[in-house]
């Protein structure tokens, strides 16, 4: 297997202290880099092994924080930290540009080659860096098919993977809909994959922690979204060397 180094990072960003999980790859030269938001509750071991995953394949990943360390069991104070949020592009973009700036100081960093992946809450910020005109490579969100301020997806300049389960009543067809109309609107490269029979957050395992309606684990469709989003990866930014 190949070797993967890992350390935490802490930095600045909504008013709190991040903790980031920076995972690189063997080598010593630039590679891609990719930044991983996380699920509403916060950064957690799995999210983390994320990082290492795609450090596995030859990128460098950083894992952002989203709640200063902290990750959230009970789901109303979730979404007391997390709908003010949602509803603030500006203060996601803050968070998404603070985690960008330690992915692109890493030296291991090709600037030139930066994708940003994320889970709900994480998903809504890689949009929201899109929206704001970072230049990435490529866009993933799943569970996080948020809409932006009318006109500004026209400032995304990366093809977009967006996923989603057919009975998430989190993102329900009416707000897939209003996605798809807003990146077609905006002439972006964009791709929606409903993901049959699955619920919201169908892509992280059972955790000890009172969970919302409507959300479930589908381990089918978890493999399969993984896998798009290493396509997408491997389409927009192949690791060379």
């Amino acid at each position: 297997m190949t070797t993967v180094t890992t350390s935490t990072i802490e930095y600045p960003a909504d008013g709190l202290t991040m903790i980031g999980h920076l995972a690189l790859p063997a080598g010593a030269g630039r590679r891609p880099a990719v930044l991983i938001g996380p699920e509403g509750p916060g950064l957690n071991d799995f999210q983390r092994r994320r990082a290492d995953a795609l450090a596995e394949l030859g990128y460098v990943a950083l894992a952002f924080d989203l709640h200063g360390g902290h990750w959230f069991t009970d789901p109303q104070e979730m979404l007391a930290r997390v709908m003010p949020l949602l509803a603030d592009p500006d203060r996601m973009r803050g968070i998404g540009h603070a985690a960008l700036d330690v992915l692109c100081a890493e030296p291991r960093t090709d600037p030139d080659r930066i994708a940003a992946v994320g889970y709900g809450t994480g998903g809504a910020i890689a949009l929201e860096l899109g929206r704001d005109g970072v230049d990435l490579r490529a866009i993933g969100t799943v569970n996080g098919l948020t809409t932006g301020r009318p006109g500004e997806a026209a400032h995304i300049r990366c093809p977009v993977w967006a996923g989603v389960g057919s009975e998430d009543p989190i993102m329900p067809a009416e707000q897939r809909e209003a996605f798809a109309a807003e990146m077609q609107a905006a002439g972006v490269d964009w791709r929606l994959v409903v993901y049959g029979g699955a619920l919201h957050a169908f892509h992280h395992p059972p955790v000890d922690q009172t969970v919302l309606p409507g959300v479930g684990y589908h381990p089918q469709h978890a493999q399969r979204a993984w896998r798009d989003i290493v396509g997408l990866l491997a389409e927009c930014m192949p690791v060379t060397e």
